[in-house]
């Protein structure tokens, strides 16, 4: 969708932003743009729209050289996010959303109810929103708004500049969410910038990291984390990449332990000879129609004399759906102080992860991607092994 072809940007002063960049952004891909200020990102990014020219080389567009596009028709077909939001004052929130449909000519009431749509997606609902003036939002919801509008126009590419900077770290975060969320329906191709390697690391399906003008590794937050192309990249990424990997590093089957299960109506003795046979001192709890449920102590089953597990068993809080980041998974096992969670595919419990199977996961996870092989095909080695 988008391809630059040894673009460099050089200015009047012999400052050189952009320094012979090449790479490609495939159609409904979201790239980050990540590097320290002034190392070429935004310079690059745009490019793209024409607001700024390059000094040498090509971009296209969807095959098209942007060279030969009216810059005006071009940046039409773009939507563009920036920080400072720029949002009309004198203008209604679904004035302000509909600013670039009705610039393309729709009817107003047309316009309008496209940017009533577009106001819902993004979580503002237009009966309450639409009516208000910018001065009346939180910054959050004019960073809303401003999505909104740039997608009003339905355009196939987006760019985003700092798009979330100007916000508290938890409204930033729930913009993150709200955008990932409306990228996983909506694909559209976007170039991201950001000085931020966690924000990178959430929204990018690729990362490109800059230096000094130039991009010194493009390639998957995972590999970027886990594999840096070079010193720079790994300053850059911190020396907690390992722990940053794991918002990149998604639950798999293979990761989890499939401890002893057992349902809620069966006998206490019955239960605790299955477990007994097994070693284990707990056992998951499922319902009858095999739903976790929770877990049961041994020793809490050993203390009855008779009944169903139904009365013993505790309900399991600490669960996760299967493909989750770690992350989330070491979040909640401290969330809930557990020393295990319970991963799950819609309803059906597969089993669970300990700390020692989530940490082997992320171990897995950083060979194959250095070797380039599948997670499954890693073969880990410990002190134990030797």
């Amino acid at each position: 969708m988008i391809r630059f072809e040894h673009v460099t940007k050089r200015y009047a002063d012999g400052t050189t932003a952009v320094d012979d960049l090449s790479f490609e952004v495939a159609e409904g891909e979201l790239v980050t743009l990540v590097g320290p200020s002034g190392c070429g990102k935004t310079t690059t990014m745009k490019m793209v729209n024409r607001l700024i020219e390059p000094s040498g080389g090509r971009i296209f567009l969807d095959g098209a050289d942007i060279a030969t596009v009216d810059p005006v028709e071009l940046r039409r077909r773009i939507g563009y996010v920036i920080q400072q939001i720029g949002l009309f004052p004198h203008k209604t929130v679904l004035d302000n959303t509909a600013t670039v449909p009705h610039l393309l000519g729709r009817p107003r009431k047309q316009a309008r109810a496209r940017a009533a749509e577009l106001l819902d997606l993004v979580g503002l609902d237009p009966s309450v929103y639409g009516d208000r003036y910018p001065e009346q939002l939180s910054g959050g919801q004019r960073q809303r708004v401003g999505v909104a509008r740039a997608l009003a126009a339905d355009p196939p590419v987006l760019l985003m500049d700092e798009p979330f900077g100007a916000v508290d770290p938890v409204v930033r975060e729930h913009l993150q969410t709200e955008f990932l969320r409306l990228q996983s329906s909506l694909r559209k191709t976007v170039l991201f910038v950001t000085h931020d390697i966690e924000e990178a690391v959430r929204l990018g399906d690729r990362i490109a990291v800059y230096g000094a003008g130039r991009i010194e590794q493009f390639d998957t937050p995972a590999t970027v984390l886990g594999a840096p192309a070079t010193p720079y990249v790994a300053e850059f990424v911190g020396a907690d990449r390992g722990l940053k990997r794991l918002s990149v590093t998604p639950i798999e089957t293979g990761d989890l332990e499939q401890p002893p299960v057992i349902h809620l109506d069966d006998p206490v003795g019955r239960a605790l000879a299955g477990m007994a046979a097994d070693g284990a001192r707990w056992a998951v709890v499922l319902d009858h129609e095999d739903r976790l449920h929770g877990w049961v102590a041994a020793d809490t089953l050993a203390l009855a004399e008779e009944g169903t597990v139904r009365e013993h068993a505790r309900r399991m809080e600490a669960w996760l759906p299967v493909g989750a980041p770690l992350k989330q998974a070491f979040s909640t096992m401290l969330q809930h102080d557990a020393g295990w969670i319970a991963v799950l595919d819609g309803d059906r419990f597969l089993g669970v992860l300990t700390p020692g199977r989530l940490h082997e996961a992320l171990r897995r996870s950083t060979t194959a991607d250095a070797a380039k092989i599948a997670r499954a095909d890693v073969a880990l080695e410990s002190v134990l092994d030797a």
